[in-house]
């Protein structure tokens, strides 16, 4: 396990195609990852859907979802009446943007369950997609719960070393 705490070295990893799990602060209630114990990879990967699923030890067919600076939101995607998505509550029609530049995220009819992301809400997690769009242009990570299939989302330091060990997860984020 290798722990990283700047946002910078963090999205070099993500760039050089390596799962990172963030572990931060409580985790979140509910069914969604809202990146507190998130597995993150680069959405623009056509392949990370297999990639991450592999790594979860899960279904290959499982869809994943992704988390957008609000901002930029409008670019990539149609929230119809929605002003904000902040819990990945629902499914929204992704933009030909959308399509082309972050595939691991669109689902076959062309939607996304997507997170919507300001600053107050999460700025750790904000920082480092900021970090990520200064890099390659593009706000949006993918954005799964982290655990293993079967398993509930990680909750604690000993959940967290067990679940390390027993995957193939090397990257742990935990931002200062």
């Amino acid at each position: 396990m290798i722990i990283i705490d700047n946002k910078e070295k963090a999205v070099d990893i993500l760039l050089e195609q390596k799962p990172l799990v963030i572990f931060y602060n409580n985790s979140e209630w509910g069914p969604r990852a809202l990146g507190n114990r998130s597995i993150l990879f680069d959405s623009r990967n056509p392949d990370a859907k297999n990639i991450v699923n592999k790594f979860k030890k899960r279904e290959w067919w499982r869809p994943l979802a992704g988390t957008i600076l609000l901002e930029y939101c409008h670019k990539y995607f149609d929230l119809g009446t929605l002003k904000e998505s902040p819990y990945m509550s629902f499914a929204v029609q992704a933009k030909e943007k959308a399509i082309k530049e972050v595939p691991a995220i669109v689902h076959v009819d062309n939607t996304c369950r997507i997170q919507t992301l300001k600053e107050q809400d999460n700025k750790p997690y904000y920082d480092l997609i900021s970090c990520f769009y200064k890099k390659t242009n593009v706000p949006i990570l993918l954005n799964t719960s982290f655990n293993l299939a079967g398993l509930p989302i990680v909750e604690n330091e000993y959940f967290l070393e067990y679940t390390i060990k027993n995957s193939e997860f090397k990257y742990i984020y935990k931002p200062k």
